[in-house]
């Protein structure tokens, strides 16, 4: 493990944990020494010798305890400090490789997994070098240290000082692995408890309106329920190995006591000798103990580097080492050439898709749902790489423009918006903090934002809470179009941003998108009738293909899909709920 947390830490962290960890061993060799220096000591003072026997023996004590008082303060803030070290690197490592990788790798299973890898698992790493190796390196060095030197005095007590060892090394070993198992378990359930937590607090006012507060919500119930679960295994596997190790270690000590006495009543070893022997034991025994109780916490901070490691080790989609820009800047056409693509290789989602959408025009997907919709935006936006196929934007393909090029030309407004825990002003300014006042003004009058901020009461200095909370869905996505009004991006990719929005939002909303039209290339997968028809061209996607392409006359006219989707649509928009009364009697 230290070999891995070497290859994690910057240069300076490193060098603290080398030091440190020199110091450790010279402080567990010292502390062994001190032990073995009580042999001769107490040996000196229930002799004839007496005080003056033993004053060199304390000189010599006292000597090595100075030594190693220095040496562990020394170490000790070198373990602190390269904690520290190594805490701050993971954070800024994770953070700068987590921004390099694709969006479609934010799953919602990934995204709880790296929150409770930021939140517990990077500390449980830090505490490695800042906690935990002292008491291990004290638990294996100094009763080595002991043993070896416990030759010196009397072979045969060595030897049964070993004599458990081997038993205790397999305990540990045994126990090491079935709590890394168990962990890796416990690691999963947490963060799937922990994403159902948050689901579980945004969901309140749909989870009220239908009365699961009192009753629980099933999956919150499940996930805590698997959290319990597993947390106990991990600890009921624990025990038994720790209860054998100590056990073993406790055996080692009792083979020493009864070897002593049988050895003291022999006449082979002298009574002030033997009780310094076993004292000497009895100093051997606790650090190993200590090293029982640590075996778990390691075992837990070594799965956590291991999935920092994981994520650390996902490679970012490649980047052009020179990248090309568009060959006519003014060019902002979308186009996919013999797209195929599939989450699995065996399903695929896409097949041979070819769909051009012309600069400054506005093409809606329509289509059932998995027929594709949202892969072709998400691919846009390259989310992911094709399978096969090319994706261009400005006539160039999007692996060649590099993803910094393309997100300056792309603004993305979805159906599920989120918000950060700061201002309206904040986060509308998040899409381009260096706009004017000016054009920060007209993207939010254009998205109704201002009215937004006009009615509460600290105005655009009004927080919105954590994901936005503390505004209706409809408000939340008319902030969602300011973002991308004022980044004022050539392309915007809509994933059908009025479907659940009441006719006050979708009206605004809708303005604000004939504002965004003006000017850009808009693809925007469609459900509304309003939306659609106010197209350019129109694709129907079933099956992971275009199965028609054609203005919305044109499909009508067909007697198609398309047709058929929007009589179908029609009739639904024509649907009243209408009061019945009951004749009686």
């Amino acid at each position: 493990m230290i070999r891995r947390l070497l290859t994690v830490v910057d240069p300076d962290s490193a060098a603290q944990l080398r030091r440190m960890l020199v110091g450790l061993v010279l402080c567990a060799v010292l502390q062994g020494l001190a032990f073995v220096l009580l042999v001769p000591l107490l040996r000196e003072l229930l002799s004839d010798g007496g005080l003056s026997g033993a004053l060199p023996w304390f000189g010599a004590l006292a000597a090595v305890a100075a030594g190693y008082a220095v040496v562990y303060w020394d170490s000790t803030l070198c373990g602190y400090r390269a904690g520290a070290g190594l805490a701050r690197t993971l954070y800024h490592r994770l953070g700068d490789h987590v921004a390099s990788l694709p969006l479609g790798w934010f799953t919602a299973e990934r995204t709880g997994r790296l929150t409770q890898l930021t939140a517990k698992g990077v500390i449980d790493v830090m505490g490695v070098p800042a906690h935990l190796l002292r008491p291990i390196v004290t638990a294996f060095v100094t009763p080595l240290v002991v043993v070896a030197l416990m030759f010196l005095f009397d072979w045969r007590l060595a030897l049964a000082a070993l004599a458990g060892l081997p038993l205790a090394a397999l305990a540990h070993r045994v126990t090491g692995r079935v709590v890394a198992r168990n962990d890796h378990a416990h690691d999963a359930a947490s963060a799937e408890a922990g994403g159902r937590v948050i689901e579980f607090a945004r969901a309140q006012p749909v989870l009220r309106a239908f009365r699961r507060t009192v009753h629980g919500y099933q999956a919150l119930d499940d996930a805590l329920v698997a959290q319990r679960a597993t947390g106990r295994r991990l600890l009921l596997t624990a025990v038994p190995g720790f209860a054998a190790f100590v056990v073993s270690v406790q055996l080692a000590f009792t083979v020493v006591l009864l070897a002593g006495t049988v050895l003291a009543l022999g006449g082979s070893v002298g009574a002030p000798e033997l009780i310094a022997l076993l004292v000497l034991a009895a100093r051997f025994v606790e650090p190993l103990i200590v090293a029982a109780d640590l075996a778990a916490a390691v075992r837990i901070a070594d799965n956590a580097l291991s999935r920092v490691e994981a994520v650390l080790a996902t490679e970012p989609l490649p980047e052009p080492d020179s990248p090309v820009e568009p060959a006519d800047p003014d060019d902002t056409s979308v186009e996919l050439d013999g797209v195929a693509f599939g989450y699995d290789p065996a399903r695929p989602v896409l097949d041979g898709v070819s769909l051009r959408v012309p600069s400054r025009t506005m093409t809606a997907l329509v289509g059932p749902s998995g027929s594709g919709k949202t892969t072709v935006t998400r691919l846009v936006a390259r989310f992911f790489d094709t399978d096969a196929g090319r994706v261009l934007v400005g006539g160039t393909d999007v692996r060649e423009l590099g993803t910094e090029a393309l997100m300056s030309r792309i603004s993305l407004v979805f159906q599920d918006v989120y918000l950060f825990d700061a201002t309206i002003a904040e986060n509308i300014r998040l899409a381009r903090p260096d706009a004017t006042e000016e054009e920060f003004c007209r993207a939010a009058r254009l998205a109704g934002v201002d009215e937004i901020a006009a009615r509460l009461p600290d105005g655009w200095d009004s927080r919105v809470g954590e994901g936005g909370t503390t505004l209706s869905g409809g408000e939340r996505q008319r902030v969602s179009i300011a973002r991308a009004l004022l980044k004022d991006a050539p392309i915007v990719l809509l994933d059908e941003a009025t479907a659940a929005l009441d006719p006050e939002n979708e009206k605004i909303v809708q303005d604000a998108l004939a504002a965004l039209a003006g000017d850009r290339t808009l693809l925007v997968i469609a459900h509304r009738l309003q939306t659609i028809a106010s197209a350019d061209r129109i694709a129907v996607l079933e099956d992971g293909a275009i199965a028609e392409l054609g203005t919305h006359d044109e499909l009508l006219a067909r007697g198609g899909r398309y047709a058929r989707f929007w009589a179908e649509r029609s009739r639904a928009g024509g649907w009243r709920l209408a009061a019945a009364s009951a004749a009686t009697d």
